[in-house]
């Protein structure tokens, strides 16, 4: 798939954009719902026999997501800022806003560490066996688990102006685990969440804000990897993809927001099952 391809070539730029188009819409569609945009972007191009993008590619589409973020909570954003700076001047951090900035910040922590230990300890890490089919369906499997259980034991109390320090720690503990495909950063986020008694809003409102310095940094990061590689079609098709990443991820954020206000996560308790299982019957067949 992520062949170069001449650039005078239209047939192929044409199918290259149409390609990364889709993936901007399979990132969009499942960065922020709780069932994995890392593992969906190794799986569907894989089934439809386009091979894996890998990690770079997968990376800097994510960037689509976080300007929808960035523009959707722009107002939360500013206020953490504010709430951050009159923690700074008057040494007092018992605002809300205040609280919630320091949480993000430490909660951003154990991913940046975790990930920096894989960039630097694992030599490739697109052929790790945790990007595997069968690992992602296994892990889907567990963490539609864990959020049932979430989801059966959770008190539903806490609203985000009682964020405390403790929960960035915690919840971004959480969200490290993400790193391995099929865990979902905003599932893991909101599983873990829900455990410590938030409100399925506020915890997916809380996960959203949580992922934005990560998501950012990590396509920061891959940016200069990404556009270095032969990139069928050249640099058009990621574009492409940054973009119909963006307008979806706009569109998910909006929607999921509404709709665990009255509505509870086991649609997503039943779709990552169902995931896991069906890979693990497609794999199976292919073997056969």
């Amino acid at each position: 798939m992520f062949a170069a391809l001449p650039p005078s070539d239209p047939i192929g730029v044409l199918e290259a954009c149409w390609r990364f188009f889709v993936l901007g819409v399979v990132q969009g569609l499942t960065e922020f719902l709780p069932i994995s945009s890392t593992a969906h972007l190794k799986v569907v191009p894989v089934v439809l026999g386009w091979g894996d993008p890998g990690v770079a590619v997968t990376a800097v589409i994510q960037l689509g997501s976080i300007l929808a973020v960035i523009g959707f909570f722009r107002e939360d954003l500013r206020q953490v800022l504010a709430g951050v700076r009159a923690g700074v001047r008057q040494r007092q951090w018992q605002d809300p806003q205040a609280r919630l900035g320091v949480a993000i910040a430490l909660g951003t922590i154990p991913i940046l560490l975790a990930g920096l230990a894989i960039k630097l300890g694992v030599r490739d890490f697109d052929q790790s066996p945790l990007r595997s089919l069968g690992s992602i369906a296994v892990v889907s499997i567990v963490m539609a688990l864990l959020l049932a259980l979430a989801e059966q034991i959770g008190s539903r109390r806490r609203l985000l102006q009682q964020v405390q320090v403790r929960d960035g720690v915690l919840v971004g503990l959480a969200q490290a685990l993400a790193l391995v495909p099929g865990v979902s950063r905003s599932g893991s986020t909101l599983t873990a969440a829900l455990f410590d008694g938030w409100k399925r809003a506020d915890a997916a409102r809380f996960s959203f804000l949580l992922g934005i310095p990560a998501i950012t940094i990590a396509g920061l990061v891959e940016l200069k990897e990404a556009f270095s590689q032969p990139l069928a079609g050249g640099v058009l098709p990621l574009l492409v993809g940054i973009a119909s990443s963006a307008v979806v991820s706009w569109l998910a954020i909006a929607w999921l927001l509404r709709f665990l206000q009255n509505h509870s996560t086991w649609w997503f308790v039943g779709y990552r099952l169902f995931f896991g299982l069906a890979l693990l019957l497609w794999l199976g067949h292919q073997a056969v």
